[in-house]
């Protein structure tokens, strides 16, 4: 017996929802599915069958072991094609998996469409009623609740010809700036229905554009800019596409901003630009008059600094109050909601009419700032030396072998330790960082999505010892063999959780955890795994290294691994604090 509401017939002239569904993300631009299945996949896998019959045009569905590795791979993915991408995953228990990695997913602005089974809805009568002790265990009052944070759209499918237009909505919700994630589950009923077939084409809905900076606004900020004497731009995430850094380098080298690349995620500007002022805001910060806040939503720390007084501070973002966040309090003179390029873009070109560019101002701004810039480089490289000198490997020497050993051109995912002073970056589109959530565990996931993005490319996942536990290395490894996606992972391995020992110093420089073992209290993970053999139970290539001298060299093994075998390589380098 059936239910008409939920027909499950595969009758001549009928399709089911889930071959809807699957031919609607591919319309809309999903070409890749990244799934972590469960029982609640069954009209999934018939659908997928169905649709292979039929040759259809759907995405390419991927078994992802683990669905912490799936939302981190669909984020990566997206970092470097900038297209929207789909995850599935198994009910409550799967859905709670990927709260971390949605997180920084969703801090970050990444259009991920997260789907879910539901438990069964019925007992019995219809096609896909409960079969299974787990349908009553995993059934929830509000399943989306528990992430509901961290998406901008939800929703439960109610029937089966609802399918198409979820995705559209989906999407449409997605793709409107600030860009974020959503999330539709799927009761095994539903999406095993069916609906009349159509052999009309599924067409995108279309997306609304990226905002366009207020000419009054624009003009205000002109008037700003032209007043300052010591103007300067803080940036996190303005390095998103291509354009962004060629008209954020255009911009300040004609005018003489510095630049300050606080926590960045993605190149903002060259290492050799002129005006990059390196990653630390505190020197520029507290002489500024004017200071332009370009998508970062937490330019400094206010308990340990900020702009003197009578200085202005204008914010530029899609969503530059960041109104998803609880709590923000930086100081706000100006506020322009616009996306990067076309905000700078115009800016440049409202400077330029004035001929700002021409004159003593900008030219003896110019000058004094070359000066800091050479002084800055100098004290880098006195710090790199010294590092280089030592008889065990520091972070400093770490950063700067991998970037002499993988070359401009590589994509380098960072989980927290790469530093652009010391590992230079040089093209837009080289460096990806995690999400201002911090989730541990992303950056392994990533680098796999964006080396599907980019396979031609050398992608190098960097890595703490605890990130790399976070990621769940089996499962990450696993699929890297299983989809041929050889990536390099360099684990800097100081046996230590830093970021809770930094965190404790900070606040109690002179307290007792520092006096009775330098704050490694609940920080310490000794004794410290053979990382570099879990590889090698999915066909990979693993090397510990101890000594500055033998670094050099086993980078080049592990990248001619990668590039001419095609294989995945670990490097476990064991760094001291």
């Amino acid at each position: 017996m059936t239910d008409p509401v939920f027909p499950g017939s595969s009758a001549e002239g009928t399709q089911s929802a889930a071959e809807v569904l699957l031919r609607s993300l591919k319309a809309s631009g999903i070409d890749h599915m990244f799934v972590n299945p469960g029982t609640d996949f069954a009209p999934l896998v018939e659908g997928l069958a169905a649709s292979k019959r039929k040759k259809a045009d759907i995405p390419q569905l991927m078994v992802i072991p683990h669905e912490n590795c799936a939302v981190s791979m669909a984020h990566g993915y997206y970092m470097v094609a900038g297209k929207p991408q789909a995850v599935m995953v198994h009910t409550n228990v799967g859905t709670a998996n990927t709260i971390n990695c949605m997180a920084d997913a969703y801090r970050d602005n990444v259009p991920i469409l997260l789907m879910a089974g539901r438990t069964p809805i019925t007992e019995q009568g219809v096609l896909g009623s409960r079969n299974s002790p787990v349908h009553w265990g995993q059934e929830m009052f509000d399943q989306a609740g528990m992430l509901r944070e961290f998406v901008k759209w939800d929703y439960e499918m109610k029937l089966p010809m609802q399918a198409e237009d979820l995705v559209s909505r989906a999407l449409e919700v997605m793709m409107t700036a600030p860009r974020g994630s959503a999330y539709l589950t799927l009761p095994r009923e539903a999406l095993g229905g069916t609906v009349p077939a159509s052999n009309r084409p599924m067409m995108a809905r279309a997306h609304p554009s990226m905002a366009y900076p207020n000419p009054a606004a624009i003009a205000t900020l002109t008037g700003m800019v032209e007043a300052a004497e010591r103007p300067l731009i803080i940036t996190s995430a303005s390095g998103r596409t291509n354009q962004a850094v060629e008209a954020l380098a255009r911009l300040t080298e004609r005018f003489a901003i510095p630049v300050v690349s606080f926590n960045a995620r993605y190149v903002c500007l060259p290492s050799s630009h002129p005006m990059n002022m390196g990653s630390v805001p505190k020197p520029f910060l507290s002489e500024a008059d004017l200071v332009i806040i370009l998508d970062s939503d937490a330019p400094w720390f206010p308990s340990q600094e900020s702009p003197p007084a009578g200085c202005k501070v204008v914010q530029i973002g899609d969503d530059p109050a960041f109104t998803r966040y609880p709590m923000r309090g930086f100081q706000c003179d100006l506020s322009i909601t616009a996306e990067t390029t076309a905000a700078l873009t115009v800016l440049d070109e409202a400077l330029g009419e004035k001929g700002l560019d021409k004159g003593a101002k900008v030219e003896t701004r110019r000058n004094r700032l070359g000066e800091r810039w050479k002084a800055m480089r100098a004290q880098w490289k006195a710090t790199l030396d010294k590092a280089a000198t030592e008889p065990s490997i520091k972070i400093e020497y770490l950063n700067h072998c991998l970037g002499e050993a993988v070359g401009p051109d590589a994509l380098i995912v960072n989980e927290y330790w790469v530093r652009t002073e010391f590992c230079k970056r040089e093209k837009a589109g080289t460096l990806y960082g995690s999400g201002p959530a911090g989730g541990l565990g992303w950056g392994v996931g990533a680098a796999l999505g964006a080396k599907l993005a980019a396979p031609d490319k050398l992608v190098v996942c960097t890595v703490g010892d605890g990130a790399y536990m976070f990621a769940n290395p089996t499962a990450c490894h696993w699929t890297a063999q299983a989809h041929n996606l050889p990536i390099l992972t360099v684990i800097n391995n100081n046996a230590v959780y830093n970021a809770v020992r930094r965190s404790t110093l900070a606040m109690y420089a002179t307290g007792l955890a520092q006096a009775e073992n330098d704050g490694h209290t609940l920080a310490d993970l000794n004794p410290s795994p053979a990382f570099e053999k879990l590889v090698e139970a999915s066909g990979g290539y693993g090397e510990r290294v101890e000594k500055p001298a033998d670094l050099p060299a086993a980078l080049a093994r592990a990248i001619k691994v990668v590039r001419e075998e095609k294989r995945q390589a670990v490097l476990n380098v064991i760094v001291t604090l």
